[in-house]
């Protein structure tokens, strides 16, 4: 196949100035004296992208994957290395940043257009269907400026997707308005790729990255770490969330709900804390008399990695880790999932799955293990875990923390609702 996109060695360096005047002083003293530090967005990245292939770019906040793409697409200029594109280009990067507010809905798809090359002709060719898509009605007569932030991105997804472009670029822009428009927005992508498309994609939402991309490339502080099939970037992608890329398990048998022993039998091999290697939540509601402390926790998946990536349908573990500072019987761990919006869609805890330990004494340490397979559809949860008990016949919190992890679900199959049942369809001519 023929290469559409050349990416040869790209460096793209920022210059940080401490204050406003360095940058003054430098620009009109005649001696030079270097007033700046410099960032490497991008250091020294390569990668192709063949014909019809579609090819994903992960990697975390900060990790250069917007900036390579505003590179590829022209709107910055690297500062090292070349960048050969063949075939015309429509980018979704920033919707709406290319519209100018004064101007109408209808002006503004013309203007863009125009921009990307297409002639008066031709727009008003494509403007039945760029309109149909968009379906914001008449408020396409109206100036932008009167829009609602979804009504906006809704009109220029459907301008850059309805161009017919050779190479389609895209920066986390499958996402946006309602779920209804969301489903048209991906079935467009899906129409994309039977065409033989050339798609190059970067997104957060790893359950995309591996039901669409053929190939992807990981970025990590601007380095190139990887490249290779989506399900092996993903799962080296998931190490470096968690700050760990050396392969990091957990030395016990993870199957049952609680193990009830003591912490000396639990470790991490060359690793320090569990909950180190995970972004927790600055926003934790955390309450309880603190007799008994939750003082560490992780996710596990099936291969024993800290990770809090899972993919649906593997077994997983959620781990936590209590000191006891006073005695306790029949302490309780819990484990609850929440959505996004707060809502609490599953949990247990060592009570209901009959792991109850008797009682804890002060200065022991228990680690609860909860172990189940994963059958929520694909996106973001947050988890919550306690530990609990009756103190002298009262229910009594001895720690709580409220949604202290996020928990991502990669998918490559989703049904409705918040839970996969699992079920094994079979449709069959009947008899006449």
């Amino acid at each position: 196949m023929d290469e559409v996109i050349k990416v040869e060695n790209v460096t793209k360096i920022y210059r940080l100035y401490d204050k406003p005047m360095d940058r003054l002083k430098e620009a009109l003293l005649p001696v030079k004296k270097k007033r700046y530090r410099e960032h490497y967005a991008l250091n020294g990245v390569s990668f192709n992208v063949k014909k019809g292939e579609t090819v994903g770019i992960i990697g975390t906040n900060g990790s250069g994957k917007s900036t390579m793409l505003k590179i590829i697409t022209g709107v910055l200029n690297q500062t090292e290395g070349t960048v050969s594109i063949d075939g015309r280009i429509s980018a979704l990067l920033e919707l709406g940043a290319g519209f100018n507010s004064e101007y109408t809905g209808i002006e503004n798809i013309f203007l863009n257009g125009t921009m990307t090359g297409f002639s008066k002709e031709e727009i008003n060719a494509r403007l039945p269907e760029i309109l149909k898509f968009a379906d914001i009605g008449d408020f396409v007569y109206q100036p932008v400026k009167t829009y609602s932030s979804g009504m906006l991105v809704r009109l220029a997804f459907a301008v850059s997707i309805n161009i017919d472009p050779e190479i389609l670029i895209v920066d986390e822009a499958l996402s946006v308005g309602d779920v209804f428009f969301q489903a048209k927005c991906f079935k467009k992508f899906e129409d994309f790729k039977k065409e033989g498309k050339t798609i190059l994609f970067v997104s957060h939402d790893l359950s995309s990255v591996q039901k669409y991309c053929d190939r992807v490339v990981l970025l990590n502080k601007g380095d190139k770490l990887a490249e290779g099939n989506p399900k092996d970037m993903v799962n080296l992608y998931k190490k470096v969330l968690v700050n760990h890329l050396e392969e990091t398990t957990l030395s016990n048998d993870d199957n049952p709900a609680l193990r009830g022993k003591k912490e000396e039998s639990v470790t991490i091999e060359g690793a320090g804390e569990w909950k180190s290697h995970f972004t927790l939540n600055p926003n934790v509601i955390e309450y309880g008399n603190k007799e008994a402390e939750l003082i560490d926790f992780a996710i596990v998946d099936e291969e024993g990695m800290l990770t809090g990536t899972i993919e649906k349908g593997t077994s997983f573990s959620v781990k936590s880790k209590v000191l006891f500072h006073q005695e306790i019987q029949n302490p309780i761990f819990t484990l609850t999932f929440k959505d996004i919006h707060g809502t609490a869609i599953t949990g247990t805890n060592s009570m209901y799955e009959k792991a109850e330990i008797g009682i804890a004494k002060a200065g022991e340490i228990y680690v609860a293990t909860f172990t189940q397979e994963m059958n929520l559809q694909g996106g973001e949860y947050l988890v919550s875990m306690s530990c609990t008990g009756y103190a002298d016949g009262e229910f009594t919190v001895y720690h709580r923390l409220y949604d202290v992890l996020n928990l991502t679900v990669i998918s490559d199959k989703d049904t409705v609702g918040y839970f996969d049942m699992n079920s094994i369809c079979t449709v069959e001519k009947a008899e006449a």
